[in-house]
C-alpha cells in the first residue's frame, strides 16, 4: 500500500515525540482540493478509528481511511531536508498529472 522511507519515518516519529498531545500515530488521507483536484493530508492522531488500515513501521503506526486507501496504493512518502527547504514529498506512480509544488494530483 503507502511505503514511508527511512527519512519519513524518523521525521514522522520525531514529530510524534515532540507533539503536545498524545498521539500514537500520523494518519495519512487524500481529499478533493489543490491544484489538481485532489490533495495529501497528514495529521497526528490519537488513535485509530475503527474501519482505519493500519500500516506499522516498526514502532510507527500509519493510519489510513478506507476512502483514501486506493489513491494511496504504492505512493512514497519521504522527508527532504535541503537548503530549499524541508518537508514531505510525495512520490505518487498513479497520478496522471499533479501541480508544481507536488501536494495535489489527478489519477
Amino acid at each position: 500500500m503507502l511505503i514511508l522511507t527511512d527519512s519519513a519515518q524518523e521525521a514522522v516519529t520525531r514529530f510524534i515525540e515532540g507533539a503536545e498531545e498524545p498521539a500514537e500515530g500520523l494518519r495519512v488521507a487524500v481529499s478533493g482540493g489543490g491544484c489538481s483536484g485532489m490533495q495529501y493530508a497528514m495529521a497526528l492522531e490519537a488513535s485509530a478509528k475503527n474501519d482505519d488500515t493500519v500500516l506499522e513501521f516498526g514502532s510507527l503506526k500509519v493510519f489510513v481511511d478506507p476512502a483514501s486507501a486506493p489513491l494511496l496504493k504504492d505512493v512514497t512518502i519521504d522527508f527532504v531536508d535541503s537548503m530549499e527547504g524541508s518537508g514531505f514529498k510525495f512520490d505518487n506512480p498513479n497520478a496522471t498529472a499533479s501541480c508544481g509544488c507536488g501536494n495535489s494530483f489527478t489519477c
